[in-house]
């Protein structure tokens, strides 16, 4: 649809209201996240990280609040999964400005440390990532679940319990394509989700204070929210995205030389 530019223009601004009105909930609703009750942690989880082996106080690094990115890689992948590695690119970025505001912004796998640290150096990425194999984090923040939960169908994801009993068979096909890009097999690749959870440490005690999931982390996914003020939106056919390293160099427009 084409339009002069005051027919254009008249529109525009009666979006700009919406937009206003939307930014005003927004502003509401995230008074709400932060209104939420604390809940005290008091079990001793343990990290491996490059600092050693660490307890979940010591990932604050000094600071007052934690973010930890839940990022989808299990013990078994050969690579860390595309969606996750997207939105890391994102946050690769601020998390330095994050931690100059009281903030540690960190990721967490159930991965070994070695393979966690090996992709992060191919990903060209610099943000603390942490190892919690072997430990009860993962599984008690509802992002990795047992074959057994798998088999039953008694999985806890994105605050709903149980769910269909997934066969071999059962996966989308676009579970599928993401679990052999990661070198591995549909029902192990989703034994692991994405999420994020925050805490804060006062007093020495920390608590957990919020905890987000699947299309909960829409507005941490920096490009899609480029592509919703793209002309076209998300115009999605499918998965389209890949790692960063996994593109093809985009051709080169004709005509586009400067010199002519």
């Amino acid at each position: 649809m084409t339009a002069t530019r005051e027919e254009w223009l008249a529109a525009r601004t009666r979006l700009l209201e919406e937009e206003k009105d939307l930014t005003r909930r927004s502003d509401a609703l995230a008074q709400q996240r932060q209104a939420l009750p604390w809940v005290r942690v008091d079990k001793g989880y343990r990290f491996e990280t490059e600092q050693g082996q660490v307890s979940l106080a010591d990932l604050f690094q000094g600071r007052s609040q934690l973010l930890v990115y839940h990022f989808m890689f299990g013990p078994d992948y050969k690579a860390g999964c595309p969606s996750c590695s997207m939105i890391a690119d994102g946050f690769d970025g601020f998390a330095m400005h994050l931690a100059n505001h009281d903030v540690t912004l960190t990721a967490v796998s159930r991965a070994p440390l070695a393979k966690l640290l090996a992709y992060r150096k191919r990903m060209g990425w610099s943000f603390p990532w942490a190892s919690s194999q072997g430990g009860d984090f993962n599984f008690d923040f509802n992002v990795s679940f047992t074959e057994q939960q798998q088999r039953d169908g008694t999985i806890e994801y994105n605050f709903r319990s149980g769910g269909p009993k997934m066969a071999t068979n059962a996966f989308p096909a676009a579970v599928t394509q993401f679990a052999a890009t990661c070198g591995t097999d549909a029902a192990t690749y989703t034994r692991d989700r994405p999420g994020i959870s925050t805490f804060v440490l006062e007093d020495g005690v920390i608590y957990h204070t919020y905890s987000t999931y699947a299309r909960g982390l829409d507005g941490l996914w920096g490009a899609y929210q480029w592509l919703d003020r793209a002309p076209k939106g998300r115009n999605e056919q499918g998965i389209w995205w890949r790692r960063h390293d996994e593109y093809e160099a985009p051709a080169k427009a004709a005509g586009a030389s400067c010199c002519g």
